[in-house]
């Protein structure tokens, strides 16, 4: 088996990833197994994850109806996007339930609820997982290696978790607090305090639902990574938060064996919780030895800071930041520069490129920032991978540039004012894991819309907006695709995107239209030509060709406008790696394809160009549709095409099938597949043991990561291409 760099070996991944295929509805039984709906089938789980990352969901439509009431689109609202953002991930409705597999998720926490219709929200209700701050939220988590700290330690290992009620008794308060292990009220020793607070509209709890801090300090003290202490977490909403915190202080003192001076106390926060840690610290500085802001706000010191006393009596302020997309970044910015002018001495962990404002860079923060507490320490940098700050970040102002507007892998969407009165706007992309689409919410800007989003790996993307349920093009992007209307596209260069980039000008082939008459569809129809670097129309030996199909709802400028195939073979040609050839782009939409390419598409290609006639130099390959329409020639016509291959799409029934003759008249017939999250995955992969069974000689590529869409099929013809006309 040959693989490409874009292709892994299909290994077996267990029971579990059969099942969530399964689940995901992809195969027709789904509709069978949820209806109508029944205690057992409320049981079913909704959610399940692979052994590799992938999660599938599985919705019953009809609790959604009677919970809901009738709705037109149902979605995953979690933290998928790119940073770990709140993203929406759409559902398909397939019989009795709305379904779909996105992934390979990163390692880590992800927490999510189901929404129909943008407002309708349902708490998925065979997930036991809760959110307290959140009742419509359940998690979910997604073990690996880069997430170890974030894995339940082992029964009886970890500390506990207690709840203290503090403060006057007609406004009492509670907080969190964690102990670690062998930790007794009892005992001789005083142990030092780490007081956590949550942002505004958080609570205590979500350090534990969504922070995992429990997991985190129960592996770190298992570990020896950090000093024994005593956590108590507060929810950090008080009206007078200076009091709040004193009457929290008096309160864990009081219950628990804490040391009260400022040295053995440790103050930090999220969000608005850490633009309060670091005020408490800064403004009161006999108070807190320790200070640590994760995206905290705070964008200068307040007052007059007292840098002297500040330096003498604080051992540590840290501060945190995700990246461009967390609104802590400018603030950070601001706030180091303010810190440097006052002469406070600070450290910074640097920009995390991988994450916002959210619980999987706050986790990460306190992993860090724990193990620097009540101990001296000898690395006082950035965390590995974290950048420096680059000045604030500020897109153009609304209605200044045309968008997207992409700085640094980083994306800016804008509406027009059209949509000033919308309620629920999104954009909807490939920026999913593996080119799969996720909608990302956008925000009222003045009379317009906006969001960025990223970092954006180098390739290609495309987009639409979604205003109020109703797909809309982004008019103030010129880039077309004629089979999609409403969709625009933007490209970000890179060494992985290479490919897909614009050779430069007069150095790539040409792509000219050739018009032909159909007499299957009786009307005058178009193919697109590409044409390769230096091609010679009057050269002796005719060139060989590739008749190249694009899928179903698409049409014959789709691998132009979409799959980038003049840019890919330009590059491929001029990198030496493509036998120069001739590709026909046709018009597949035909009710007899065989006959519509034999005696239409390829007469007319022949008559004006100088392409072979011979078998041996003549390629067919096609994507889902185009894939099936290439292997039914094949079947049919076996020998008539030497090189044959099918992006997604299964060879099907092997009945009546001349083995023989494919096998004495193909020199390569190779299949290419997306991951679990194609759809016709499950059939490419039972086809594969019908053609071992019927003797067939045939290349499977492997899986290309990805979904049924076209980063899969960009990989699979980066793939064929070099491989055409060479054995």
């Amino acid at each position: 088996m040959t693989l490409s760099l874009y292709h892994e070996a299909l290994r077996p991944k267990g029971v579990r990833r059969l099942l969530a295929v399964v689940a995901a509805g992809v195969m027709a039984v789904s509709a069978v197994l949820f209806a109508p709906l029944t205690a057992a089938a409320a049981d079913t789980p909704w959610l399940t994850v692979s052994d590799d990352g992938y999660v599938s969901f599985s919705v019953p439509a009809a609790y959604v109806q009677a919970n809901a009431g009738q709705v037109s689109q149902v979605v995953i609202e979690g933290n998928f996007g790119p940073s770990f953002n709140w993203a929406e991930y759409g559902l398909t409705r397939r019989g009795d339930v709305w379904s779909g597999v996105l992934g390979p998720l990163k390692p880590g926490l992800y927490y999510y609820q189901v929404t129909g219709d943008d407002t309708k929200g349902l708490k998925d209700p065979t997930n036991s997982t809760s959110v307290a701050s959140k009742p419509l939220w359940s998690t979910f988590f997604v073990p690996g290696d880069s997430v170890r700290l974030l894995a339940d330690a082992p029964e009886g290992q970890g500390g506990k978790i207690e709840t203290l009620t503090y403060g006057p008794k007609d406004k009492q308060r509670s907080a969190l607090v964690w102990t670690p292990p062998a930790y007794s009220a009892k005992g001789t020793k005083a142990l030092p305090a780490l007081f956590l607070r949550s942002g505004d509209g958080g609570s205590a709890g979500d350090w534990l639902d969504l922070g995992r801090a429990k997991q985190i300090f129960d592996n770190l003290s298992a570990g020896n990574a950090m000093e024994p202490m005593v956590v108590v977490i507060g929810d950090g909403n008080g009206q007078d938060d200076d009091k709040e915190l004193k009457d929290l202080r008096k309160a864990a003192a009081d219950k628990y064996r804490l040391l009260r001076d400022p040295a053995h106390q440790a103050i930090a926060g999220v969000a608005e919780g850490g633009a309060r840690a670091l005020r408490a610290a800064l403004t009161h500085p006999g108070q807190f030895a320790y200070a640590g802001s994760f995206s905290g706000l705070l964008t200068e010191n307040a007052g007059r800071p007292d840098a002297k006393a500040i330096n003498r009596e604080v051992k540590l302020v840290r501060l945190y930041t995700g990246n461009v997309t967390d609104p802590a970044y400018n603030a950070t910015d601001r706030l180091t520069k303010a810190l440097h002018r006052a002469g406070v001495r600070y450290e910074f962990d640097g920009v995390n490129p991988d994450a916002g404002a959210n619980w999987n860079a706050w986790q990460e923060n306190l992993i860090d920032f724990v193990p620097r507490l009540f101990r001296t320490v000898r690395d006082h940098g950035p965390s590995a991978g974290h950048g420096p700050l680059k000045g604030e970040f500020h897109p153009p102002a609304p209605g200044t540039t045309p968008t997207p507007f992409v700085q640094d892998g980083f994306v800016t969407f804008e509406t027009t004012t059209d949509y000033k009165d919308a309620q629920h706007v999104t954009v909807w992309a490939n920026d999913a894991p593996g080119g799969s689409w996720l909608r990302v919410p956008m925000t009222r800007d003045g009379d317009r819309w906006r969001a960025t989003v990223g970092p954006l790996d180098p390739w290609f993307y495309y987009y639409k907006f979604i205003v109020d349920r109703v797909s809309v093009k982004d008019p103030s992007n010129p880039t077309k695709v004629t089979s999609e209307p409403t969709w625009s596209s933007f490209f970000i260069p890179g060494e992985r995107s290479r490919l897909l980039s614009d050779v430069p000008a007069g150095q790539g082939g040409k792509v000219e239209s050739l018009t032909y008459q159909s007499t299957v569809a009786n009307a005058e129809r178009t193919a697109l030509v590409w044409t390769p670097p230096g091609y010679d129309p009057n050269r002796s030996e005719k060139y060989p060709v590739l008749y190249l199909q694009h899928g179903s709802g698409q049409n014959y400028t789709d691998w132009t406008e979409m799959g980038r195939a003049k840019q890919i073979l330009d590059h491929l040609s001029l990198d030496g790696d493509l036998v120069p050839m001739v590709v026909v782009m046709g018009n597949g939409n035909s009710s007899n394809f065989n006959k519509e390419l034999l005696e239409n598409i390829v007469p007319a290609a022949r008559a004006r160009y100088n392409i072979s006639s011979d078998p041996s130099r003549q390629a067919l390959a096609g994507l889902s549709m185009g894939g099936g329409q290439a292997i039914g020639v094949l079947k049919a016509y076996p020998g008539q095409f030497a090189y044959v291959a099918a992006f997604s799409a299964g060879f099907g029934s092997g009945t009546g099938v001349d083995v023989a003759a494919i096998n004495s008249g193909t020199k390569l017939f190779r299949l290419y597949v997306g991951d679990v999250t194609d759809f016709v995955y499950p059939s490419v992969m039972a086809s594969l043991p019908t053609m071992d069974s019927l003797g067939i000689h045939y290349e499977f590529a492997g899986v290309t990561q990805g979904p049924h869409g076209w980063d899969v099929w960009q990989k699979n013809l980066i793939d064929l291409a070099p491989r055409l006309f060479k054995r």
